[in-house]
């Protein structure tokens, strides 16, 4: 079984350098030992902090700064976007309304990169 997401939880980002801390605010009213999430908490800097330089050509940041160096790969700082919310999620329990964050589930990046929980910030809920 996942576990349930909770603030703390650790991310990563295909694109990125450098691991991220998961943020939920409390204000969906459920506590799993911390603030739980659900799959609407996908907000960059509110909920997904940066992962330190990003390295995908989709950026436009790195794109530019990739071109101005002749063509050699130069990551620029990440800076995520991330429209969607977390898919799948588990649709049977529900936090605030909206399914319950679990630890399988990603969120895209508008440039490419995949956004993967790797620690789920809590140690003994389960959930579908």
């Amino acid at each position: 079984m996942a576990k349930h997401v909770t603030a703390g939880a650790m991310l990563k980002c295909s694109f990125g350098t450098a691991p991220g801390k998961f943020i939920v605010l409390p204000a969906n009213n459920t506590i799993v030992e911390t603030p739980a999430a659900n799959i609407l908490d996908h907000k960059p800097t509110v909920n997904i902090p940066p992962f330190g330089m990003c390295s995908s050509l989709s950026n436009p940041a790195v794109a530019s700064a990739t071109s101005a160096a002749s063509g050699v790969l130069t990551p620029m700082p990440c800076l995520p976007v991330t429209p969607s919310p977390w898919a799948p999620g588990a649709s049977d329990i529900l936090i605030a309304h909206q399914p319950a964050l679990n630890d399988s589930s990603k969120c895209a990046c508008n440039w490419g990169g995949v956004i993967e929980i790797t620690s789920s910030g809590q140690g003994s809920t389960t959930i579908p």
